[in-house]
């Protein structure tokens, strides 16, 4: 792992980890990362032993500035703050941060500022929340004050933050100005600047909480993602679970080549701070069999080693690997980002693509309306292998979601965590909705929530639960509001890749109806195999 394949870069390890790098981190950052922000690397840069290894140093993303690239930024509303997060949680960019700062710390930072402007400005940025001061007031306990900062050189205006705030409404979209970009550089200083949250105000039992650890933060942002990118939040969250658990000396990646193995290795920058290493499309599980080998024939048999793939990789191309390492019974995770489409590539369908969905070569026209195969369950057969962890989530289902990475940390066998991962892009949804979509397609049976754990009994029954599904016992969720029930075609009229599915009336095609009762096939089938039904 302390060399990547041929085809991609790999992060540069940690002598911790890994076999020791020759890598010069310094003159990397000074020589390479500097000609990069001045445009000048190709006109510049010779090609040395390190590019020809394809490595990277760790978090160099960090350095990378995407201020210019979107024309609002979110803006903090104290008042209204609950301290609940989620938008710390589901932003894909690690772009907004928070912080609980005792009193003593708090003053001594606003005293430090003569300008009484700034000064009022930089207290607002503090909520007493009713979870960090008023409980902590009741207990006797000394009170924080809760924190929310942007980083207007990560963030890249998708808005998801503002989305899921919702109803709270302590975060709204503004205008960018010279000025107020000045503004947000100099709170990013002060939020760098002020102590680490104190562990007294982590609670572990409330995993929202996680990312106020410092040590959670394994993921700097500075990856080239498309804005609001509903992959990478679940690589942060997988990330932070993972680190608070076993911590960063404790983690390695392998990577199969997809949309993910672009944004976090685009050359000279990734987001990433552990070892980390591209394998090829088809092989990340044997690769990763073979670094677990190693690892445990040094004695490193606590280490966490995850495997991270799109439904391409996992579904079609690279199942065979991936069941065989499933049959190994080896200690590995694997986090499978699915977007029902091969993004990387331009939006082909994959086997885990919807009846219907309008793809590159399966497109929409007169003779065929769509994908017109059925969606290949990859929970459901993964489920089939023998003692294999199986999770079916959600970023934006935050408590089933980090349950499923904190259950595959603690089972000492094979696990496979299947993510919905909204693509905007080929999807044909606005930048700020991969949550209000994901929550859509649970919501809809289009992709049940599930936890498979074999350490809960002998019988399926006993193993599966679909817990967190609103109206387990029914075929259908039915709106609280409109009373409309949330099926699959509901689902689809939210989103571009069924759109001609719809007549003038609005009235669903026979392509997708049949889609349709393949997704109430599908759940009732699960309901039964979860003694449901």
């Amino acid at each position: 792992m302390s060399e990547s394949t041929k085809a991609a870069p790999a992060v540069a390890p940690a002598p911790s980890h890994l076999e020791e790098s020759h890598l010069d981190v310094g003159d990397f950052m000074g020589r390479v990362i500097d000609a990069y922000e001045k445009g000048a690397a190709e006109l510049g840069l010779e090609a040395d032993r390190d590019l020809a290894r394809s490595l990277i140093p760790a978090g160099t993303g960090a350095m990378r500035d995407f201020s210019y690239i979107a024309p609002e930024i979110p803006e903090f509303i104290q008042a209204n703050c609950v301290a609940c997060m989620e938008c710390v949680v589901e932003c894909p960019d690690t772009a907004i941060l928070a912080k609980v700062v005792k009193t003593d710390a708090l003053e001594k930072e606003l005293n430090s500022h003569g300008d009484a402007g700034y000064k009022e400005h930089l207290g607002q940025q503090f909520a007493k929340t009713q979870k960090f001061w008023t409980t902590y007031e009741k207990k006797k306990a000394e009170p924080g004050h809760f924190g929310i900062f942007i980083d207007p050189t990560k963030c890249k205006g998708c808005a998801e933050c503002v989305e899921v705030c919702g109803s709270h409404a302590a975060l709204k979209m503004v205008k960018k100005t010279d000025e107020n970009l000045e503004t947000y550089r100099k709170d990013w200083s002060v939020f760098k600047r002020l102590p680490d949250t104190p562990m007294e105000f982590v609670n572990e039992r409330l995993v929202t909480d996680m990312m106020l650890a410092e040590k959670s933060l394994l993921y700097v942002g500075g990856a080239g993602s498309c804005a609001g990118c509903g992959e990478a939040t679940a690589l942060r969250m997988m990330l932070a679970a993972t680190a608070f658990q076993a911590g960063k000396e404790h983690i390695g990646l392998v990577a199969s080549t997809g949309c993910n193995t672009v944004y976090t290795s685009t050359y000279p920058y990734n987001p990433y701070l552990v070892p980390w290493t591209n394998s090829l499309f088809e092989n990340g599980p044997a690769d990763a069999m073979g670094v677990r080998a190693r690892w445990n024939q040094k004695g490193w048999r606590n280490k966490k080693l995850w495997v991270i793939g799109g439904d391409g990789a996992m579904n079609d191309i690279g199942f065979q690997s991936l069941s065989r390492m499933l049959a190994s019974g080896m200690d590995i995770n694997v986090i499978v980002l699915d977007t029902q489409v091969y993004s990387n590539t331009g939006g082909q369908a994959s086997t885990s693509t919807y009846t219907g969905q309008e793809t590159k070569m399966s497109a929409h026209g007169k003779a065929l309306g769509g994908k017109q195969e059925r969606r290949k369950e990859l929970a459901t057969i993964c489920m089939m292998h023998p003692e294999t962890l199986v999770a079916q989530t959600t970023c934006a289902h935050i408590n089933h979601f980090y349950k499923a990475v904190m259950a595959a940390n603690e089972f000492e066998g094979p696990a496979v965590i299947n993510v919905y991962t909204t693509c905007q892009p080929e999807h044909g949804v606005a930048d700020n909705m991969a949550g209000h979509q994901a929550r859509l397609a649970v919501e809809s049976r289009a992709f049940p929530l599930i936890m498979y754990d074999p350490r809960k009994g002998e019988r399926m029954k006993e193993r599966l639960s679909l817990a967190g599904n609103p109206a387990m016992k029914d075929d259908w969720y039915v709106h609280p509001k409109t009373k409309e029930p949330v099926d699959f075609v509901y689902f689809a009229r939210t989103e571009g890749r069924f759109a001609k599915h719809f007549d003038k009336e609005g009235n669903a095609s026979e392509t997708l109806l049949r889609s349709q009762a393949d997704r109430l096939k599908n759940w009732r089938l699960l309901q039964e195999l979860a003694g449901l039904r």
